[in-house]
């Protein structure tokens, strides 16, 4: 009886086309480190096959076309003997890059930034995800702040990935979420006003989710690299909730556990989300709470930015720079403002039991 094999993809190969095989064969393997796999026929070659790095090249001297660009990822990108730009002899393109580059932020640019609920269309993003732009302007690239949300309950389609980020904050804003961290032992699930912070490089997964769940997520750089890590199974065999992280370490705060302490000002308490101790003072966030006319004043700060997000009720922001005329804008549910380094000012409620998460990034 005959068995039928999986209908999955065993290889795969880049055919390079290649008139000369000597010269090219002897770039990839004396110069850049590749491996001979196979040669073919053996009386008067055509066909060489080489790999590295999980790479299968095929030279081969009947194909037509562009000779192509090879993106080869090395813990020196030095290797081939300084140049970091190459082309091989049948004219492949060799760019040499590190497999692992120090995280590059881009120059802040600041500036005042008010986005409202009503304005911000939602657009699809990753593993069925809906995205809103809470900062457009990114702060020149500097930050970005997303108000996600997921309109269906349910089992989520992630997969286990991690992210190359100076720090992410995820706040659930409403509904309930399942979600798995790595070394943070088994699964749990995050309630409206539980926020997490995820470290650079931890793998994670969303599990699950409830139907209309809307979380807000603010990270830096703006635009950043996500992985997939299909060999890492979550949740992990032993939990390390101390583990460093890139000098972070991952926190979840617990609403329901947490205490409400008079904020300086007039009439607002705070939630502290414990974030400044995980990130080694890189971030504060907060959640502050009023009832109509309380009062909060915000000093000028060396920060490189505070960002506020509306979690319910409405305040009345009054905010400019040293010397500069103040600008007075009304906030409501789901509106965000970005008061950039230097800005000072006050937030007064406008409306009952108002809620305001306020970031500040140091």
């Amino acid at each position: 009886m005959s068995t039928s094999r999986p209908k999955r993809i065993e290889e795969a190969e880049v055919v390079l086309p290649c008139r000369d095989l000597g010269p090219a064969l002897a770039f990839f393997t004396d110069r850049l480190g590749f491996r001979v796999e196979a040669v073919f026929p053996a009386d008067s070659p055509r066909t060489v096959i080489l790999s590295a790095g999980g790479l299968r090249v095929r030279l081969d001297r009947d194909a037509t076309g562009d000779p192509g660009r090879l993106r080869l990822g090395c813990a020196d990108p030095t290797l081939a003997d300084g140049p970091t730009r190459l082309e091989a002899p049948n004219g492949t393109r060799i760019d040499l890059v590190a497999t692992d580059p120090p995280l590059v932020l881009p120059p802040l640019a600041t500036s005042f930034v008010v986005t409202r609920f009503d304005d911000g269309a939602f657009h699809p993003g990753r593993a069925g995800m809906r995205y809103r732009d809470l900062i457009p302007d990114r702060q020149g690239g500097r930050i970005i702040a997303s108000h996600i949300h997921i309109p269906d309950g349910g089992p989520v389609p992630d997969y286990v990935h991690y992210h190359r980020v100076r720090f992410q904050l995820i706040y659930c804003y409403r509904g309930w979420v399942k979600v798995v961290y790595e070394d943070q032992g088994s699964p749990f699930t995050m309630q409206a006003g539980d926020c997490v912070l995820q470290p650079p490089r931890i793998r994670h997964r969303v599990l699950e989710s409830s139907p209309d769940l809307e979380v807000v997520e603010i990270g830096s750089p703006a635009e950043h690299e996500t992985f997939a890590d299909p060999g890492c199974a979550l949740p992990t065999l032993s939990a390390d909730p101390s583990r460093d992280f890139d000098g972070q370490r991952f926190l979840l705060h617990v609403a329901a556990d947490a205490e409400w302490d008079d904020e300086p000002g007039r009439g607002f308490q705070a939630r502290d989300l414990g974030m400044a101790a995980a990130t080694g003072r890189l971030v504060d966030a907060r959640v502050l709470r009023g009832e109509e006319s309380a009062r909060v004043d915000l000093e000028p700060a060396d920060a490189e930015l505070r960002f506020g997000f509306v979690l319910q009720g409405g305040l009345m922001l009054a905010v400019g720079r040293a010397g500069d005329a103040v600008e007075t804008t009304a906030l409501s549910r789901g509106d965000a403002c970005v008061i950039p380094k230097g800005f000072a000012g006050a937030a007064t409620v406008s409306g009952p039991a108002t809620e305001l998460l306020l970031i500040t990034v140091d």
